[in-house]
């Protein structure tokens, strides 16, 4: 499949799933014109290997549909499967106010597969699973959903993305997003009914770790 079918195909599913360019773009940590841009002025040329999964998921079609290779290429040769326990901690990362559980301990382990971990950029025992509360960061993260977050992606490697923090001793998920100035970023809600921060001080903010998954339980 040549990559302007991969276009037209993801097209469709954004129309067939009720979900906008700018949604997709969210999902991926991008900025919110990132898929707009590929569909419709080819830039980039390829979605690379992490948000092609990423997509896959939330539109429930096969990764390799958006590769741009057949089928025959794009599989995975036959391995056997490695799983590695991944804590779960008994803390809500908050969307909404603000909530902060002080006793972070793993209150159980979630058996990932270590190829997939490798693929995208984590190593255990630098990443842990998060449950979300709250609101404010719709569409992109509901109430409920489950993150896993990098904790060696601090605030030495921050970048534009969705991060676990610490504002005055709350703890957050928000949308990072950098300035102009080496060292100035704003915390910003995906969803416009809660506030944002501009020009934040970094002395106040803990980065906890990146956000580069999420699942999500379908009722």
């Amino acid at each position: 499949m040549m990559m302007e079918n991969v276009r037209v195909l993801l097209e469709k599913k954004i129309a067939e799933c009720n979900t906008t360019y700018s949604d997709l773009s969210r999902l991926i940590g991008k900025n919110p014109g990132y898929i707009q841009q590929f569909i419709k002025r080819g830039t980039p040329r390829q979605l690379n290997e992490q948000d092609r999964r990423a997509i896959a998921r939330f539109l429930k079609i096969s990764e390799h549909l958006l590769s741009g290779f057949p089928l025959a290429e794009a599989a995975p040769p036959p391995r056997q499967a490695v799983s590695i326990a991944v804590p779960k901690l008994c803390l809500g990362a908050s969307a909404g106010a603000g909530t902060l559980d002080t006793e972070e301990c793993a209150s159980e382990s979630v058996a990932i597969d270590s190829r997939w971990l490798q693929e995208i950029g984590v190593q255990p025992p630098h990443v842990s699973i998060i449950r979300v509360d709250g609101e404010s960061m719709t569409p992109t993260l509901n109430h409920g959903d489950d993150i896993m977050v990098d904790h060696r992606d601090n605030m030495n490697r921050l970048r534009d993305g969705i991060y676990v923090l610490r504002l005055d001793g709350v703890l957050l998920v928000k949308r990072v997003a950098t300035g102009m100035r080496r060292g100035e970023f704003s915390i910003l809600s995906d969803n416009n009914l809660y506030p944002s921060w501009m020009n934040v001080d970094p002395a106040l903010v803990t980065i906890v770790g990146r956000v580069v998954w999420s699942g999500r339980i379908h009722r």
